[in-house]
């Protein structure tokens, strides 16, 4: 009995042991044209000066701004900045649910067209930023918290629906196949089975959600849609860095505070 071991074709073979030098070179490629893509200006002359002025503001913040009673203080444009995201984030997660079962895909080929029209509005309404949503609301309600609330809302759809939708996707099917067998009706599945193993994902990603929504809002009062982003870039215009600096040190320990209890939530959900 003759055995015949077949060879691999030596160019294939070649092929597979430097395959990465193509791919290196794609890659050089592509940063090459991004460096040249970019133009450089340098340092203007007073760079120095504003710096160390930015520098002294940040160090020595404004201190009495932190409470006033004024309502335009730091800790009531906080509040304001958690009311924006927190609200924004729970309109969206409620508004995000059925948009989700509709991206969903399913097991039968027909859902496959239902799905992939649901991910292209979910796509379609994530392509415009938050900080576009804004301008265009404030154009539409006018300036202040409602505008914000509005563009974090819109675009948490996008992001929420994309992410509850994955999550319905990739959910454990026993306990429905369980309640099935047992001969229950579809209201029955889902209660007792699908919205059970989807909810705790649901929130989390919610939290995590309200995180991103709580960065933004800080932002959106630039272009004049509330919160604390608006006295930011007034102080910033008049280059008032002690104001800048407390501003800029509240926000931080606003973020870290929020990161911080949502990752605590978070574990305690999953």
């Amino acid at each position: 009995m003759q055995t015949t071991i077949s060879k691999k074709p030596a160019t294939l073979t070649l092929w597979r042991r430097w395959n990465w030098l193509l791919w290196i070179a794609i890659v050089a490629v592509i940063y090459t044209w991004a460096i040249t893509g970019l133009h450089f200006t340098g340092l203007q002359e007073s760079a120095a000066s504003v710096s160390r002025s930015i520098v002294h503001g940040l160090v020595q913040p404004d201190w009495p701004y932190v409470y006033n009673g004024s309502g335009e203080d730091l800790v009531s444009l906080i509040l304001q900045t958690l009311a924006i995201a927190f609200l924004g984030t729970i309109i969206s997660s409620l508004i995000s649910v059925p948009f989700a079962f509709w991206a969903a895909r399913g097991g039968k080929e027909w859902l496959h067209v239902r799905s992939g029209s649901g991910k292209v509005v979910l796509t379609l309404i994530r392509t415009f930023p938050e900080i576009v949503l804004a301008i265009m609301f404030i154009k539409a309600v006018g300036p202040g918290s409602y505008a914000g609330v509005l563009a974090v809302s819109i675009h948490s759809i996008g992001m929420l629906g994309k992410l509850f939708s994955e999550a319905i996707e990739n959910m454990d099917r026993g306990a429905d196949e369980a309640i099935t067998s047992a001969g229950g009706n579809s209201a029955q599945i889902f209660m007792l089975a699908t919205l059970p193993t989807i909810m705790p994902e649901f929130i989390s990603y919610t939290l995590y959600r309200f995180e991103i929504a709580v960065r933004s809002a800080s932002i959106l009062g630039m272009v004049g849609a509330g919160g604390i982003g608006t006295p930011m870039i007034f102080a910033i215009q008049t280059r008032n860095w002690p104001r800048v600096g407390i501003i800029l040190l509240g926000i931080v320990l606003m973020v870290l505070l929020i990161d911080t209890l949502s990752e605590q939530l978070r574990k305690r959900l999953i």
